[in-house]
């Protein structure tokens, strides 16, 4: 293999490398997608092609290589890392990093694990489900009930995933059991309105980040990674709503 074939493999590696960290760290498909041809061109490969799904990557630069294939198989959200290889990205193109440099820098973005500790996700629930209760107009007699609710709400919804690897049953157990507790919180007096309790703590579980992605998608004419991602989007929002009516067709 003559050096310039060497060279098209590693930048193959590095391509791929990057866009598989994105698309896993829940960045748009459209951005995945130029980010892999914006490194493929800062190394002197104009001509390359990328087709991604968010399920799957397919890289190929011209027809004397194979095209390759990544398969995506969990997601997550962690903005950090898409953050990180974009600035990779950078200065790849600004001439900072040669092909093996930037290999190695992906390489230690990926092995990182830059999200919070478990009990500090749970924490930002229960005070983010606090405080959407008393941005929807809730009462502050309502505060404690729904930042607990949501806390509790939350740290089930990680722990049954973990237990049980389909995130459309985590999230109606998720829902459901943080109707329970509203429902209980109620019944023992110490919440008022059980619909703001309820609606503040699902909130955490509300997929944001995938709508806004879908809709993003979408309008930058990507329909298959839009649609998939909106259809998942509505899933999350289904198990929420199944889990909340399963609790109302009892109270």
């Amino acid at each position: 293999m003559d050096h310039k074939q060497t060279k098209s493999y590693e930048v193959i590696e590095v391509c791929l490398l990057a866009g598989k960290i994105m698309l896993r760290s829940g960045a748009e498909t459209y951005r995945v997608e130029d980010t892999m041809m914006r490194i493929a061109a800062a190394y002197g490969i104009m001509h390359s092609h990328s087709y991604v799904t968010p399920t799957g990557i397919i890289f190929s630069i011209d027809s004397h290589h194979p095209t390759q294939l990544v398969r995506i198989v969990d997601r997550s959200t962690d903005l950090q890392k898409v953050a990180k290889v974009n600035s990779v990205s950078r200065m790849i193109s600004s001439g900072d990093l040669t092909i093996k440099e930037a290999y190695e820098h992906l390489k230690i973005i990926e092995q990182d694990a830059h999200a919070y500790p478990i009990w500090v996700q749970i924490a930002a629930a229960s005070i983010a489900s606090g405080c959407f209760l008393i941005m929807f107009q809730g009462g502050w007699t309502d505060f404690l009930p729904a930042l607990f609710t949501g806390g509790i709400g939350y740290s089930c919804l990680i722990y049954i995933h973990r237990l049980i690897e389909i995130k459309f049953f985590a999230e109606f157990l998720a829902a459901f059991i943080i109707g329970l507790l509203s429902v209980i919180f109620v019944t023992l007096n110490l919440g008022t309105e059980l619909d703001k309790i309820i609606i503040a703590s699902v909130m955490p579980l509300v997929p944001g980040l995938l709508i806004t992605n879908a809709v993003r998608d979408l309008m930058a004419g990507h329909l298959v990674s839009g649609i998939s991602k909106g259809a998942e989007a509505f899933l999350t929002a289904f198990a929420i709503g199944a889990g909340v009516a399963v609790v109302f067709s009892f109270y």
